[in-house]
């Protein structure tokens, strides 16, 4: 159970850095420089494939994708015009990302959005209810029965960081970071993007004890911080960033 002054913390530094300006060198920010939903939801989905490591390093990659599409992700990938700019063959493509790593992560999505026509159709198919989990099940499902397991988690028994910060940006609402597309889902069910850098400001903060980022973790701690953002927990990732920053 969380403190009072707990609580206090998270809000404070949620309402501090949940702001327009939280846009600014944030992989995010890709998704709001494009238009339409289908466009903002794929460019997003490509966006969040390749935010770890060193935002020096994947910020400039993401950029040039979203150049190569011209700014129209979504007819990018579905007329395939990806293949051009991500040649299938062995060259280092993104850290441990090969060039045939990500394009057969760029395959499947193509796959995905024609079988099903969007990423939103997709989830609106898979979903069960308004919960968010069954999505993101679904979704590692598609892309391990593709074999697209290098750039996707095969299941959702790992934290699956990247999954849970893309339905964070489609679902939550009345954000200006997130884009609340997705609104037959609901914020209380999704899961807060779980890394090392997250975890050990929740170890910081005295949340959890626990040195393990897995699903479970990321759980566990979502439900912990639901008592300081009841129905919607996620918002307390902007906390947790802001501790980061604050304690540099």
């Amino acid at each position: 159970m969380l403190t009072t002054d707990q609580i206090e913390l998270l809000r404070s530094l949620a309402d501090r850095y949940e702001t327009a300006d939280f846009l600014c060198g944030d992989p995010s920010q890709f998704m709001h420089l494009v238009s339409g939903d289908c466009n903002r939801e794929t460019m997003a989905f490509v966006a969040a494939s390749l935010s770890y490591g060193s935002r020096q390093q994947f910020l400039p990659k993401i950029q040039k994708l979203l150049d190569s599409s011209g700014g129209q992700m979504y007819q990018w990938m579905v007329s395939g015009g990806y293949a051009e700019a991500v040649p299938d063959d062995g060259s280092c493509f993104y850290r441990l990302y090969t060039n045939h790593d990500y394009r057969h992560f760029l395959d499947t999505l193509a796959l995905l959005l024609h079988e099903y026509g969007s990423l939103a159709d997709f989830a609106r198919t898979h979903a069960t209810g308004d919960d968010a989990m069954s999505v993101l099940n679904a979704l590692t499902a598609f892309f391990a029965n593709a074999g697209a397991t290098k750039v996707i988690p095969k299941d959702t028994t790992s934290a699956c960081k990247r999954l849970c910060m893309f339905m964070r940006w489609l679902v939550r609402c009345n954000s200006p970071v997130d884009l609340g597309q997705w609104t037959f889902l609901h914020p209380r069910t999704l899961v807060i993007p779980l890394d090392t850098h997250v975890l050990s400001q929740a170890q910081n903060l005295g949340l959890i004890s626990t040195r393990n980022a897995s699903m479970r973790t990321a759980r566990q701690l979502t439900t912990l911080l639901a008592e300081a953002f009841p129905d919607d927990p996620t918002r307390a990732d902007f906390a947790l960033f802001g501790l980061g920053v604050n304690s540099r």
